[in-house]
């Protein structure tokens, strides 16, 4: 048995947080039972109708590309359940419907939508209980979640270039791709080409690491270094393991991230690639971008900031470029890769990086300088790497000026 109808992406059919009082009845709890449909379809106990409309509400027949659910090169015709698997799969979309159901529950004693008091508990209880999906987790469904991180595991080796003659040496990076997708035998599956820029960067790191600055005369012996939106942990992971074949002997690497799975996921790959704590040169760290909390380990500056696809919305260029402005040392430098896309929902959003460190408003650092692109260039997408909607990557290098 199969879910009625094809749940919208939150981002684009949830109403924003702050319009909830023109709101209707209808329509939140029309938002409430996309969520419901999307994130536990056979798991809601209670009735899914308002007082003023109690026969079921239907769910938009059209799936709207998330970004996850772009067709790959040579398969255009996705099953319609692995498009829900990976839309239920993509974190964003996850913590942004966390971050409204919290918000819409704060909220609901003071809308004035609901008919009548059984109406607003019931919204209110539909909405608890989605947002307790997310974190509830039996004996069982973490024997799965173990077995389906077995499945992704993936294993990536980049050569080193370097300039002293000691033999040919690799960085060698397992992970566990456990958040990616929902069918690990099929080698295409949309969450297993989800992080194509940190593919290409992590090669090039290795390839060309005087290109990144990773040199003993641009950095210190022990420098920091910062991975924002780090997910999988890849790139912060290849840093790790690189900077000590380049003679950068004690670097302090941070992978950030903010949902709590992915964190969990990344402390993970963290420990199958450092397997002895005293050997390990990198951590995980919460790192919300719109509120930075810039407590241990992120309360000193950063010498370089790394950043690959994290933009996804308009407003993420603005919240990394204010975030960036917070944590970078006054001698550091972010790069950025945007990832572009030229169709599916996410067309054009890597142009927003260019809008928000050009921004005349921008804020300031502690100098008075500002973040701003110092070069732009182009990187071509490599064959088998990469989802279907991607045709390439903008490497940024951004500075103070």
């Amino acid at each position: 048995m199969r879910p009625v109808g094809s749940p919208l992406p939150p981002t684009s059919s949830l109403p924003p947080l702050r319009t909830l009082e023109s709101s209707t009845e209808e329509q939140v709890f029309s938002a409430l039972q996309g969520l419901s449909a999307l994130y536990c379809p056979f798991a809601f106990p209670f009735d899914d109708a308002s007082d003023s409309h109690r026969k079921a509400l239907s769910v938009a027949d059209t799936l709207v590309d998330s970004g996850y659910v772009s067709a790959t090169e040579g398969d255009e015709d996705d099953d319609r359940e692995d498009r829900l698997a990976a839309l239920r799969a993509d974190n964003f979309e996850r913590s942004h419907a966390e971050r409204w159901l919290t918000g819409f529950i704060a909220r609901s004693e003071m809308l004035e939508c609901f008919t009548s008091e059984d109406s607003r508990q019931r919204a209110i209880d539909q909405a608890s209980w989605v947002l307790e999906s997310f974190f509830a987790s039996t004996a069982d469904q973490d024997q799965q979640m173990q077995e389906e991180l077995a499945d992704y595991a993936r294993e990536f080796s980049f050569p080193v270039t370097k300039d002293d003659s000691h033999g040919p040496v690799t960085v060698d990076i397992r992970l566990n791709d456990g958040l990616a997708g929902m069918d690990s035998s099929q080698p295409d599956d949309v969450g297993l080409q989800s992080w194509g820029a940190s593919i290409v960067v992590s090669k090039l790191l290795c390839q060309e690491p005087a290109r990144f600055g990773l040199t003993t005369s641009s950095l210190s012996l022990s420098p920091r270094i910062i991975e924002l939106g780090a997910g999988t942990g890849l790139v912060g992971l290849v840093m790790a393991k690189l900077l000590p074949h380049l003679g950068i002997s004690d670097p302090t690497v941070i992978a950030t991230d903010y949902h709590p799975a992915v964190l969990e996921n990344l402390r993970s790959n963290i420990k199958t690639n450092f397997p002895r704590l005293d050997e390990t040169r990198i951590e995980a760290a919460l790192l919300d971008w719109a509120s930075p909390n810039l407590e241990h380990p992120l309360d000193a500056p950063a010498d370089m900031l790394i950043a690959t696809d994290v933009v996804y919305a308009p407003e993420h260029a603005a919240w990394l470029r204010d975030c960036s402005t917070e944590i970078l040392g006054p001698d550091g430098t972010l790069w950025l890769v945007a990832t572009v896309r030229q169709n599916g929902r996410f067309e054009g959003v890597s142009e927003t990086v260019e809008a928000a460190f050009n921004a005349i408003d921008r804020p300031a650092g502690k100098d008075g300088r500002r973040l701003t692109i110092l070069h732009a260039e182009r990187l071509e997408k490599s064959n088998g790497i990469g989802r279907g909607d991607e045709s390439g990557y903008r490497l940024f290098r951004i500075g103070w000026a």
